[in-house]
């Protein structure tokens, strides 16, 4: 099982607006799942605190979905939010899983992922299994950060190297850089025989408030040096103060809020019935 840092559900959902919106944009590029006699079944790898796994039930009402993570935290409050039985007469569980080594074990109609596989080494090498596992004409359909070469994303690795950090935090500034360009899914997984959709999109968001980019990567890019200084109160205001101005200084604030580019990259690949 590869580490994973602690999460903190309520940081996490101050974006929840911004978050959410790729995960819409590809629940609408997926297509209808494959017709049976059976409700539909869905898995939501990396689930986090369940709020885009609940939006599935609103596209498919009567499905049994599941939703897998590694952090008991997530899982926590997904359970506490979005369990049971849903309003269309399906099933909404949650379930402790690590996507390094989940394998479907019953056939699934659609796996599902939202934000999570950026942190999963190696995570393509489990693609050959997960559509294994899908029933004849269902989808896989994914979605990942693209902006590891941001400024966010690379003042955070540059930092992490200065000789003040770098015999403690070693490589978790740049740990989650997992991720392949589109034309490497669209080729890996049309090999598996799927009629495959692959884009990306740069998301120009608006962020409020305070050091409105350093809130946002306390909830994802932030999570394991912060819990590698879990403890050190001190080091954790020294690091933060530190990188709060390199923030400030590549996105200074406008009369509007602070803009913040995001690329996303999307894949839905369905399995030929």
């Amino acid at each position: 099982m590869h580490s994973v840092p602690h999460w903190d559900p309520q940081q996490y959902l101050r974006h929840a607006t911004h978050r959410t919106r790729p995960f819409l944009d590809l629940l609408a590029r997926i297509p209808e799942l494959p017709p049976g006699t059976r409700p539909a079944r869905i898995a939501d790898i990396g689930c986090g605190p369940g709020n885009v796994t609940a939006l599935l039930a609103d596209r498919w009402p009567d499905a049994h979905i599941t939703g897998y993570d590694l952090s008991a935290d997530m899982l926590e409050q997904a359970e506490k939010r979005y369990a049971g039985t849903t309003p269309g007469g399906g099933w909404l569980d949650f379930r402790p899983a690590d996507a390094a080594h989940w394998t479907p074990d019953e056939p699934y109609d659609l796996i599902v992922s939202n934000a999570a596989l950026q942190w999963v080494p190696n995570h393509p090498e489990s693609f050959p299994g997960w559509i294994e596992g899908l029933a004849p004409g269902g989808t896989f359909a994914f979605q990942v950060p693209g902006n590891f070469t941001a400024p966010s994303h690379d003042l955070l690795g540059r930092l992490c190297d200065l000789p003040r950090w770098r015999e403690r935090l070693g490589d978790q500034g740049r740990r989650f850089v997992h991720i392949l360009e589109p034309e490497d899914y669209l080729l890996r997984l049309a090999d598996l025989g799927c009629a495959t959709d692959v884009w990306e999109t740069t998301y120009s968001q608006l962020l409020q408030g305070e050091d409105p980019v350093l809130d946002w990567v306390k909830g994802t890019a932030l999570r394991p040096v912060l819990t590698t200084l879990d403890g050190d109160e001190a080091a954790v205001e020294e690091f933060l103060g530190q990188y709060r101005q390199m923030l400030r200084e590549a996105y200074p604030p406008g009369p509007h809020g602070t803009v913040f580019p995001f690329r996303r990259v999307f894949a839905v690949a369905t399995r030929t019935a």
